[in-house]
């Protein structure tokens, strides 16, 4: 990209809950951060990362949800949102769990992106689903979308019989996004593995970019301090590594938790049957308590059906795995 060129070539990822069109109606700006991960990959945490170095101490002017915005959901009016955006001085920084590919590419705005574990991120996602208030999320997005921009049916709900083995299994073997053109059917429940390592394999394809920035929950977890600095490098912001030290401190899991109507997404949207339980515990290896041994390799064989072994590597490790 040269100069302020904009890449708009997208696929289009719309469906009912979310619609990366929606991003057209935002004028991006020069200093621009956009965060994008799959579900359950250390979204929320990043957010918190960013802020605690955009406003360079623990206080935020309100919601961190309404400071960063999930832009492509589709449970607020667009035009709303955007006014929200337009309106502030500070440096933006945005939330989005559209891949790359369907994003508006802009060489002055800053992407970061998070990698997880997918077995992890799959067991997290199941947790949120149980805690999520399906029908209060139906009742915001039809009245924020007009019926007949609505896209896609309603994403289907576990039925009551099905069960945790059933979850996984389809998650294990479900299919990608389908290519441009073709109708898009929601994922079941917690999605798939295939959307995951669709969604990683697009940032790793663009891991050379001056302004494409991977971090990753394993990262954050075995030296938080160190991707703190190493974040506000990426953003061009000076930081110590002691200010970091005491940074980092209003971004543990029991920090966001006690404060989890500040830092929870949606919170002003009552979308959650608790806000504390949105941060649950985030381990790492959860998923060994839901895997059989059948399961784990079945997992392996299917990762290398989707991604090459160099991203996988980071997707499972992260930097120590593979350093993009």
């Amino acid at each position: 990209m040269n100069g302020n060129q904009l890449v708009s070539d997208r696929v289009l990822y719309r469906e009912l809950m979310t619609d990366n069109l929606r991003w057209d109606a935002l004028e991006l700006r020069d200093g621009d951060i956009i965060i994008s991960t799959p579900p359950k990959c250390g979204m929320t945490w990043t957010q918190r990362l960013v802020s605690l170095l955009i406003f360079d101490g623990p206080e935020l002017p309100g919601p961190l949800s309404t400071i960063s915005p999930w832009l492509d959901q589709t449970i607020r009016p667009i035009e709303e949102v955007v006014a929200t955006l337009d309106a502030q001085t500070h440096r933006r920084f945005i939330k989005t769990h559209t891949p790359l590919d369907g994003l508006i590419l802009d060489d002055r705005v800053t992407y970061i992106c998070v990698g997880r574990d997918p077995r992890d991120a799959a067991v997290s996602m199941l947790h949120q689903s149980t805690n999520m208030d399906r029908g209060r999320m139906r009742e915001l997005h039809e009245a924020a979308v007009p019926e007949a921009e609505r896209t896609g049916p309603p994403a289907p709900e576990p039925g009551p019989g099905r069960g945790v083995t059933e979850e996984f299994r389809h998650w294990l073997e479900g299919p990608a996004l389908p290519p441009p053109g073709v109708g898009f059917t929601p994922p079941k429940g917690i999605g798939t593995l295939a959307n995951v390592l669709h969604q990683f394999g697009k940032v790793w394809e663009r891991r050379h970019l001056p302004n494409v920035a991977l971090f990753h929950y394993a990262d954050y977890q075995a030296d938080l301090p160190g991707e703190l600095v190493r974040l506000a490098s990426v953003l061009g912001i000076r930081l110590t590594r002691e200010r970091a030290a005491e940074l980092a401190q209003h971004a543990s899991l029991g920090a966001m938790r006690s404060r989890a109507a500040q830092y929870a997404p949606n919170t002003t949207d009552g979308i959650w049957h608790s806000d504390e339980q949105f941060f649950r515990h985030g381990r790492s290896g959860e998923w060994q308590e839901y895997f059989t041994v059948d399961e784990y390799r079945r997992y392996n064989h299917r990762i290398n059906q989707l991604a090459r072994p160099d991203l996988l590597a980071w997707v499972h490790e992260g930097r120590a795995g593979c350093s993009p």
